[in-house]
């Protein structure tokens, strides 16, 4: 009995001692890995200025770093050897930041708005899908028109397909089909974007 006790907290020291060793290698490998952290026996070196200074250990890569008075940062980990940049690494991780921020500003994200329409639509509410449609192409996103069947209506589907075709017609203006009408369980859709 007393054996047992003793054994329970040994096993227990050690599978805190693994987990924080899987912690510590996670956090290490979700960012970049820098000075001391990097373990490879050999790995490609990059001065400051861009130049290829060649592949050697990863001390003595470290020991150039330490002299030239910045860190030594792993820029590669999956090449072979690992690529390695002798930067100073708070510069360098405001650089990168900086870089992902300007991309992010220059993306431009296209929406797909999506307007419903029934078989037995009238006039007046298909001319209002249609400024509503026109209104979202002006703003740059794409239109998915779907036409929805219930009950008998199910029957009459390719009959129904005037509807789509119409209103790509009503908006070929300022618009282009992308993906002509296309039956897909209980409706039919189709794909409008702005033209170029």
């Amino acid at each position: 009995m007393s054996g047992r006790s003793c054994d329970y907290p040994l096993f227990l020291w050690k599978k805190i001692y693994f987990l924080m060793i899987y912690l510590w290698r996670c956090k290490v490998i979700s960012d970049l890995m820098i000075n001391e952290q990097i373990r490879d026996r050999e790995v490609r070196v990059i001065g400051e200025g861009g130049e290829q200074l060649g592949i050697m250990s990863s001390r003595e890569a470290l020991r150039l770093a330490e002299e030239a008075g910045v860190d030594l940062v792993k820029i590669a980990p999956t090449a072979k050897p690992p690529v390695c940049k002798i930067v100073d690494y708070g510069k360098f991780k405001y650089e990168q930041t900086r870089k992902e921020k300007e991309a992010k500003k220059k993306q431009k994200v296209i929406d797909v708005k999506e307007i419903r329409l029934s078989p037995n639509i009238d006039t007046n509410d298909l001319n209002t899908k249609i400024n509503a449609a026109r209104k979202f192409l002006s703003k740059g996103d794409k239109v998915k028109v779907t036409l929805r069947f219930r009950g008998r209506e199910m029957a009459h589907m390719q009959n129904s397909k005037h509807i789509l075709l119409d209103f790509g017609e009503s908006l070929s203006d300022i618009a282009v089909v992308e993906k002509e009408p296309k039956v897909e369980g209980r409706s039919m859709t189709m794909f409008l974007a702005e033209k170029r």
